[in-house]
């Protein structure tokens, strides 16, 4: 499969990541259960909404209801949601505290691939923060010395890292 491809296989979308993360905000005041009402209201959304929603993550095994249209995490999705929350706490981390990005902006952009990334790449991430926080001095060493670099591009626009074609000049030239 070409790799563009694969972010249609991600079965869990920005919407469904978001809808498992209400259920169980609302779920943790109300014993595991939800209305459709309060995810409604934690999303910003109409109930319409939610309920078509809730159709796709009940038929992944996702969600279960009752008979009086309550909605609960399954095992899978509470699984799926505690991921999601994990994966976006490691990028927000990363990008803050590694990256230097403000933190507004951080947490905007790991909402934004929280749900798109890998369990491998999530858990080499969490590894890569572990070891850049663990407290050896070559650690401590590296991460500030990376906070203090400003590393302005070679002369001639090249670099190991840009291969030929200056990808800071790319990204400053981005829509």
């Amino acid at each position: 499969m070409e790799t563009w491809k694969e972010f249609e296989a991600n079965e869990l979308t920005h919407s469904a990541a978001h809808h498992l993360l209400a259920i169980y905000d609302v779920g943790q005041k109300y014993g595991g259960w939800a209305r459709v009402s309060d995810i409604a209201r934690a999303l910003s959304i109409t109930r319409g909404s939610v309920s078509i929603n809730l159709r796709t993550l009940k038929k992944r095994g996702w969600v279960d209801t009752d008979a009086h249209r309550l909605v609960k995490l399954t095992p899978t999705g509470l699984q799926a949601a505690k991921s999601v929350m994990a994966k976006r706490v490691i990028l927000k981390t990363f990008l803050s505290d590694v990256l230097g990005v403000p933190a507004t902006q951080a947490e905007i952009d790991s909402c934004k691939i929280e749900h798109l990334i890998s369990q491998v790449t999530g858990e080499r991430l969490a590894l890569f923060l572990r070891f850049l926080t663990s407290e050896t001095r070559a650690t401590r060493d590296l991460a500030a010395r990376f906070r203090r670099f400003h590393g302005d591009c070679p002369k001639s626009r090249t670099c190991d890292v840009c291969k030929g074609q200056c990808l800071m000049d790319e990204l400053k030239r981005a829509i």
